[in-house]
């Protein structure tokens, strides 16, 4: 029995150190695929943050550039954020300087792109003799003249353009107002009052010839002293 055990391992070793090579291989073979299979998969990984990354979009800020002249520390063109205000321009600019006068600049305006804005001194100011000549004044510098000339985008503004020019406005002027103006009594000043509580307000300035009593040759004698 012993002889036979003996021949038969002696027979099939070299099938059994076969068969254990081969399961060496393959264990390896298997091992080196999971191995390639992790690796490629981290790889995959890194590839996809890397493009994550590149899609990220760079928001850029917008800005606004004002120049501000006059009394400032540092006049100039400043950069700012277009939900900034006057205040904010000087601030950007060092602050005011010590004969500075805001009291005819609306400091809580919004800027505007390209705005101007020009801080006053106080002696200027003060060359305004009385309340109707500051107005006019700062209204000449407040408007542009020409080409040539420079608007202070900074100064404080009635509800239009027009009122600050003394312009007559048909929608809120008074009977005594209405009655400054050339060719206007007080019957016709009655009937355009009369006539925006009927009809509304006047849409346009032209409108005004609707009213009774007012033709042509009046409309033409007032027409560039009034507005809406």
């Amino acid at each position: 029995m012993e002889g036979d055990s003996i021949t038969f391992k002696y027979r099939y070793r070299k099938q059994i150190i076969i068969g254990i090579i081969s399961l060496i291989i393959i264990s390896s073979l298997v091992i080196s695929i999971v191995v390639n299979l992790r690796k490629d998969f981290r790889k995959d990984i890194v590839v996809e943050k890397k493009v994550k990354k590149k899609e990220t979009k760079i928001i850029v800020e917008e800005k606004i550039k004002v120049d501000i002249k006059g009394q400032v520390i540092n006049p100039g063109i400043y950069s700012l954020k277009p939900d900034s205000r006057v205040i904010d321009v000087i601030a950007a600019a060092g602050g005011l300087t010590g004969e500075a006068d805001t009291s005819v600049i609306n400091l809580s305006k919004k800027i505007t792109d390209e705005m101007v804005i020009i801080i006053y001194s106080k002696a200027e100011v003060a060359d305004f003799h009385k309340t109707k000549e500051i107005e006019k004044q700062v209204e000449e510098q407040c408007h542009q003249k020409n080409e040539e000339s420079l608007i202070n985008d900074a100064c404080i503004k009635s509800d239009t353009e027009e009122t600050k020019l003394g312009k007559i406005s048909l929608n809120k002027a008074t009977k005594e107002e209405l009655m400054t103006l050339p060719g206007i009594g007080e019957s016709k000043a009655k009937e355009i009052i009369n006539y925006r509580e009927k009809n509304g307000p006047f849409k346009t300035i032209e409108d005004l010839k609707k009213v009774t009593g007012i033709g042509e040759n009046i409309f033409a004698q007032i027409k560039e002293n009034i507005t809406v």
